[in-house]
């Protein structure tokens, strides 16, 4: 199976529990997430301005009035601009509330590709390793398609916020 349609196929099952929303830009117009979310209702996608403070701080609010809000980025270095919401709310949170309050926020973070057009050294950083190191939350590198499936099987039982790293030179790998 293609990492692309491992994916998908994760992203389907999601969307069979009704709190699951996303979130971002590219979702409901343009690659639709990289094509990704091309069987998720339309109504189901929160198309956003390119605000991505905004996108995590949305997610945040919609989390504690019971929503699974999946906020999609299609570069790490869109995360960059996030992570006030990130780091200071969506991972605090419980802490900061004794427990009282979690925001399970599901983020689909893309490393980006140099292929088949080279958009550039921003486009393409890998923030992986900072990013696991600034949250306590699971930051998950999705490596294989039997990876994918088994951890987005897992993430609405959690009660957590979520983040996965995805691999756009990945999405065509039969893995």
């Amino acid at each position: 199976m293609k990492y692309k349609d491992a994916i998908k196929q994760s992203i389907e099952e999601l969307v069979k529990d009704e709190r699951v929303i996303f979130l971002g830009y590219n979702i409901n117009y343009g690659s639709r997430a990289y094509g990704t979310l091309a069987n998720i209702p339309q109504s189901r996608c929160l198309e956003t301005p390119l605000a991505e403070n905004l996108m995590t701080s949305l997610a945040t609010g919609m989390s504690l009035q019971g929503y699974r809000p999946v906020v999609f980025f299609e570069r790490h270095d869109f995360v960059l601009v996030a992570l006030d919401s990130i780091v200071n709310h969506i991972d605090k949170i419980e802490k900061l509330s004794h427990g009282l309050y979690q925001t399970p926020v599901i983020i689909r973070a893309v490393v980006g590709s140099n292929k088949p057009i080279d958009p550039g050294l921003q486009h393409t950083q890998d923030f992986t390793k900072t990013l696991k190191e600034i949250v306590s939350f699971p930051v998950i590198e999705l490596k294989d398609s039997k990876q994918i499936i088994e951890e987005y099987s897992k993430v609405l039982k959690r009660n957590c916020p979520d983040m996965f790293i995805e691999r756009k030179d990945w999405y065509e790998k039969e893995c």
